[in-house]
């Protein structure tokens, strides 16, 4: 009884988790933390938690490179990267005023920002500085597709492994 209890917890609170993702918490890190205390708990087993660390790890490392990808694609230089990051943890804190929608939202608006200002600091171009801007803000979307993706599938394979 106990453990059916535990298993609809988890997975309740990994759904919550996997909620936040859009919002730049690190949800996939703390399903993680979850599973690992499933792990430790003796509900699923090491390889499991090893297994969706390593997931998780590679959604990180890939999110980063998506990230540099799409703006050097669409013309962004290494600091038009950093300036969309820091761009988007500003527009993330600035949108907390607006309930479930406004971090969201202002944290994409963050992200073409910061890459859109620094691109015309480097280049004097509206036109290039709006297209490095965009650029990145695709990147972010895909980069937040994929860790919701990723956050699914743990999502899933642990619910499927905790009823087994």
């Amino acid at each position: 009884m106990i453990a059916a209890l535990l298993s609809v917890a988890a997975v309740l609170v990994m759904l919550g988790f996997l909620l936040v993702i859009p919002f730049g918490i690190p949800g996939l890190w703390l399903m993680v933390c979850v599973m690992l205390g499933l792990v430790l708990l003796g509900q699923l087993g090491w390889t499991v938690g090893l297994v969706a660390a390593g997931a998780v790890l590679v959604a990180e490392i890939a999110e980063f490179w998506i990230l540099k990808r799409f703006g050097s694609a669409y013309g962004g230089s290494r600091k038009a990267f950093w300036g969309a990051v820091v761009g988007g943890f500003a527009g993330l804190f600035v949108g907390v005023p607006v309930p479930v929608v406004g971090p969201v939202i202002t944290a994409f608006l963050g992200t073409f920002l910061g890459a859109l200002v620094v691109t015309w600091l480097e280049t004097r171009s509206w036109g290039q500085s709006a297209r490095v801007g965009w650029g990145v803000m695709l990147a972010r979307a895909a980069a937040i597709a994929l860790k919701v993706g990723v956050g699914v599938v743990l999502l899933l394979w642990v619910t499927v492994l905790l009823v087994l």
